[in-house]
């Protein structure tokens, strides 16, 4: 993970996926230490053409970031703790749980 902040009583930690081809930006939360769970934003090729064109994943974050955190923020005082991704693609948003994907999807 590349930065960490908090929001109430949890530690986040995100950061892009390392060396990954595919645009998977992770937000890892905690509490007291442990690890509550884990937040993706997951923008699929044809998707990526909606915030850069030359798929410059570090431009993206800088431009989307803030929205992100809000997502992730929302979640919290929701206290909606499942794993989840926001999957972006030409057509629009979905979220998906991950619990779900753990055979397409991983936090490393």
């Amino acid at each position: 993970m590349q930065k960490s902040w908090n929001y109430k009583n949890h530690v986040i930690k995100e950061g892009l996926k390392p060396g990954s081809e595919k645009f998977r930006f992770f937000f890892s939360v905690f509490e007291q230490g442990e690890k509550k769970c884990h937040y993706c934003v997951w923008i699929t090729d044809d998707g990526l053409t909606r915030f850069d064109s030359s798929r410059d994943f570090t431009a993206v974050v800088a431009v989307q970031s803030d929205a992100w955190r809000k997502w992730v923020e929302e979640k919290i005082d929701a206290e909606d703790f499942r794993n989840l991704a926001l999957r972006i693609d030409a057509a629009g948003e979905q979220e998906i749980d991950l619990s779900e994907m753990k055979a397409h999807v991983s936090f490393d």
